[in-house]
């Protein structure tokens, strides 16, 4: 077994240190370790979580737990609705859900005002 991780394109365990750097014998990925590293810690700060605590993902679906008023309709979104197959963003401007709900069409969602079903 190799002393050094497996290589993150494809896995490969065979993978070997030149100048500072791993490579990949098989995809012929060349990587820092320290980066990698680096950035597998950041990744766990980036879950988009309900108002429950409970992890969303995409291609969930999701109830919305409050009345939400849309601008530019004349109803809001009613408190029970049901909001299927969800995508995640990275959440620029506020709304880290993007979803298409029916009679309202796609929108962006806060996941503080929703639960996963």
């Amino acid at each position: 077994m190799s002393e050094f991780p497996p290589c993150p394109k494809c896995k490969c365990e065979y993978t070997y240190p030149s100048d500072g750097l791993l490579i990949c014998p098989e995809c012929f990925y060349e990587w820092n370790p320290e980066e990698v590293e680096a950035e597998d810690s950041s990744d766990t700060g980036s879950k988009v979580l309900d108002s429950n605590g409970n992890e969303l993902k995409d291609g969930d679906t999701v109830v919305v737990i409050k009345d939400l008023p849309v601008k530019g309709a004349p109803k809001s979104i009613k408190s029970g609705t049901k909001v299927k197959n969800i995508r995640l963003t990275d959440g620029n401007d506020g709304h880290n859900i993007d979803c298409k709900i029916d009679g309202f069409g796609s929108m962006g969602l806060k996941s503080e005002f929703v639960r996963k079903a």
